[in-house]
C-alpha cells in the first residue's frame, strides 16, 4: 500500500492500524508529534524550530487604515498645535496630496491599567484589558494604496500571488484536527476587503493551504449540506463511487495539486457536515457569555458572533482564524477609511468591534486559553495627524499614512502591558525602533515556534518565505 496515498478510510481498514492506530495517531497529534493532513516530503525543514509559546492565533484585520492618533498613540503636542501647519523639511507625500492643518484627537485619552498606557475614549472596553496588550507604535508600510498595502500586511509583498500568513502557518504547522480546516477566514458580512479572496490565498503553496471562508450568520459555508435529505446508504454508496472516480482521475493527471486539493476538500466537507452545525451553534452558550461578546446589542451582535465563533473554532483545533472588520469600498463607507469625517467613521466602526474583541480576550483568559493563543490586531496603514483638506483648512477627515502607525498583540509569549517603538511628536512618522511588516511577521512566526528564515518553499527558482529576505524578531516584546 502506498502510504503517501493512504486516506482515512483506507487507514482504518488497514489491518496493521485499525481503530487502535487511529487512537495512537490522535494522541500523537495532540502532542504535536504528527500533523493532521500533513503530506510526507512536502518540505525540507518543517517547524517547530524551537518550543512554541502559542499553539494557535487570531488575527483581527481592520480594513481601511485606523487612525493611530485617535486610538492608541497619544500625542499631547496635537492639542497644542491644533489648527497649525505641519512643520517639516519637505511636503508630506500623502495619497490624495491634500495636506491640511494639524488636528487634535477627536476623542479624549486617559491612562488605564497598572501599565498606565494611554487609550482613547473610542475604545472604552479595550481600555479595560490594556494590561493584557502589547503595543507596537512604530509600524511603517511601503505603500499608502489600499490594495497593495493590504496584500503586504497579509503576505509580506505588495503584489498578489504570494501566500498569506495563514497559508504559511497551515503549510508549516498543519492542524490539530481532521474535521475542520487549518485556516479559517470570517469576512465582514458587509463586504470583502480590498483585493477580495486574494487576502487568504495559498499563492504558490499547495492549494490545500488556502483560507476557508466561513460566515458568522446564515449558512456558515455555502453548499455544505444537501438541498434535500439523502438516505445514509445512498450517501455512502455515492461517496465510494466518487472516491473511485477521483482516484482514477488523479492518476490520469499525474497527481495534480489542484485536483488533489479539491478531492481533499470534498473529503473534509463530508466530515464538516457533522462538525460545523455543532461548532456554529452559538445559542448553546450561556446568556452571560453571549452578553460578554455583545450578542444582546444590535450594534455589536454581528462582530460578536464572529468572535464567539472564533473561540469555538479554536477549541475544535483550528490553527488560525482571521477576522476582517470592514469591507473594501462603498458609499457610505463600510470600513475604517476616514477621509471625510473621522468621528463619524471611526465612531461607527469601533462601536461594532470594541466589546466583542474585549469579550473574546476575557473569555480566552478565563478558560486558560490566552496562555497559548496569540491575538493580532492590525490595519494596512494608519492615518495622517493633519486633515485631508486644502492648505490652510482644518478638515474633518484624515488621509492614508504609511509612515507610522500602531498595532497590538496579546497572549502567548508576550510582555503584556508594554509598548514598543514610537512615532514623532505628532504621530506622523515612526522614528524609534522602526518596525516593518517583515519584522512583524517574523515575530508572529517566532511565537508559534517558527524560524522565519527556515520556513520556505521553492518556487520559480527562488526559495520563498513570508519575510522575503528581511525581518528581525522583536525580542524586546517577548516574555
Amino acid at each position: 500500500m502506498d502510504l503517501n496515498r493512504l486516506n482515512r478510510r483506507d487507514f482504518l481498514a488497514w489491518p496493521a492500524c485499525g481503530l487502535g492506530g487511529g487512537a495512537l495517531l490522535s494522541l500523537l497529534a495532540q502532542e504535536g508529534l504528527v500533523r493532521a493532513g500533513a503530506v510526507p516530503g512536502e518540505a525540507d525543514d518543517l517547524p517547530p524550530h524551537h518550543p512554541p509559546k502559542a499553539k494557535r492565533a487570531i488575527h483581527f484585520f481592520l480594513c481601511g487604515g485606523v487612525s493611530q492618533v485617535d486610538t492608541f498613540d497619544y500625542k499631547p503636542e496635537l492639542d497644542r498645535l491644533h489648527g497649525r501647519s505641519l512643520t517639516a523639511d519637505e511636503r508630506p507625500d500623502v495619497f490624495f496630496g491634500q495636506v491640511g492643518l494639524l488636528r487634535r484627537p477627536d476623542w479624549g485619552f486617559r491612562q488605564y491599567g497598572q501599565c498606565g498606557h494611554w487609550v482613547s475614549d473610542l475604545f472604552p472596553h479595550l481600555s479595560g484589558v490594556v494590561d493584557d496588550l502589547t503595543f507596537i507604535h512604530s509600524m511603517f508600510a511601503e505603500t499608502s494604496n489600499h490594495t497593495p498595502a493590504t496584500f503586504q500586511a497579509n503576505t509580506g509583498f505588495r503584489l498578489n500571488g504570494f501566500p498569506t500568513m495563514g497559508a504559511w502557518l497551515s503549510y508549516g504547522l498543519g492542524n490539530e484536527t481532521e474535521d475542520l480546516p487549518t485556516y479559517i477566514v470570517i469576512a465582514d458580512n458587509r463586504g470583502q476587503p480590498a483585493g477580495g479572496s486574494i487576502n487568504w490565498t495559498n499563492g504558490f503553496l499547495p492549494a490545500r493551504h488556502q483560507g476557508v471562508l466561513m460566515r458568522s450568520q446564515g449558512p456558515a459555508i455555502s453548499d455544505l449540506t444537501p438541498a434535500r435529505p439523502v438516505a445514509a446508504k445512498t450517501e455512502l454508496d455515492n461517496r465510494r463511487l466518487l472516491e473511485q472516480f477521483n482516484r482514477r482521475h488523479l492518476d490520469a493527471h499525474d497527481g495534480s495539486d489542484d485536483l488533489s486539493a479539491r478531492i481533499r476538500a470534498y473529503e473534509m466537507a463530508a466530515r464538516m457536515q457533522m462538525v460545523v452545525p455543532e461548532v456554529t451553534a452559538l445559542d448553546r452558550e450561556t446568556a452571560a457569555t453571549a452578553a460578554m461578546y455583545g450578542l444582546d446589542r444590535p450594534e455589536t451582535a454581528d462582530f460578536g458572533r464572529s468572535c464567539l465563533l472564533t473561540r469555538r473554532l479554536l477549541e475544535r483545533g483550528v490553527r488560525f482564524v482571521q477576522l476582517f472588520s470592514g469591507g473594501a469600498f462603498g458609499s457610505p463607507r463600510i470600513n475604517w477609511d476616514a477621509h471625510e469625517n473621522v468621528v463619524e467613521n471611526h465612531g461607527k466602526e469601533a462601536l461594532r468591534i470594541d466589546q466583542p474583541i474585549t469579550g473574546l480576550i476575557r473569555d480566552l483568559k478565563q478558560r486558560g486559553m490566552l496562555e497559548d493563543t496569540l491575538l493580532i490586531f492590525s490595519s494596512e496603514f494608519g492615518r495622517t495627524p493633519f486633515t485631508q483638506s486644502a492648505d490652510g483648512v482644518l478638515g474633518l477627515g484624515r488621509d492614508h499614512n504609511q509612515n507610522g502607525f500602531t498595532v497590538w498583540l496579546a497572549g502567548a509569549g508576550l510582555k503584556p502591558g508594554t509598548a514598543y517603538g514610537a512615532t514623532d511628536d505628532v504621530g506622523y512618522r515612526a522614528v524609534e525602533k522602526r518596525t516593518s511588516w517583515y519584522d512583524f511577521h517574523a515575530t508572529i512566526l517566532h511565537l508559534l515556534g517558527v524560524n522565519h528564515e527556515r520556513l520556505s518553499y521553492y518556487h520559480n527558482g527562488i526559495r520563498r518565505r513570508l519575510t522575503n529576505v528581511h525581518g528581525e524578531v522583536l525580542h524586546e516584546i517577548l516574555a
